[in-house]
């Protein structure tokens, strides 16, 4: 399953020396997931957050080429695996040459109102199996 947008690199994403400074790719990773929730899934954060949430467990990205001031990446999510109550995504960001700028991975733990680990429910469970299925 597979989520893609595209994201413009701005004045505020860049350090003085006119390239993005790498936490910023951090902030739109966690943009892209907050916005896959919303569009894919039909669960925004707003409403998730009221009984609990998905914060990152765990996160890793590698940089393979720097990205300037203007640039437009298409920013990519895959989900590789759902757990009870985590989910294993891949990311990737590309040039609108085709260059790779970035690719790692993250875990996502869903979490009640107490911040302890709960299972996915059960729409959203079946919502992101059912994309995984659609996905050659």
């Amino acid at each position: 399953m597979f989520y893609e947008q595209e994201v413009k690199v701005l004045f505020r994403h860049c350090d003085p020396a006119g390239i993005i400074f790498y936490p910023r790719y951090f902030e739109m990773v966690n943009d892209l997931v907050e916005a896959f929730f919303e569009d894919v899934l039909g669960w925004a954060f707003e409403e998730l957050l009221k009984t609990g949430g998905v914060p990152t467990a765990e996160i890793r990205l590698r940089f393979t080429a720097p990205s300037r001031h203007g640039d437009r990446l298409r920013m990519r999510l895959e989900v590789m695996r759902l757990g009870r109550a985590s989910m294993r995504l891949g990311f990737t960001a590309h040039s609108q040459t085709g260059e790779m700028r970035i690719e790692g991975e993250s875990t996502l733990v869903h979490v009640d109102g107490k911040g302890r680990p709960a299972p996915w429910p059960v729409t959203i469970r079946d919502r992101i199996n059912a994309e995984m299925d659609r996905t050659p």
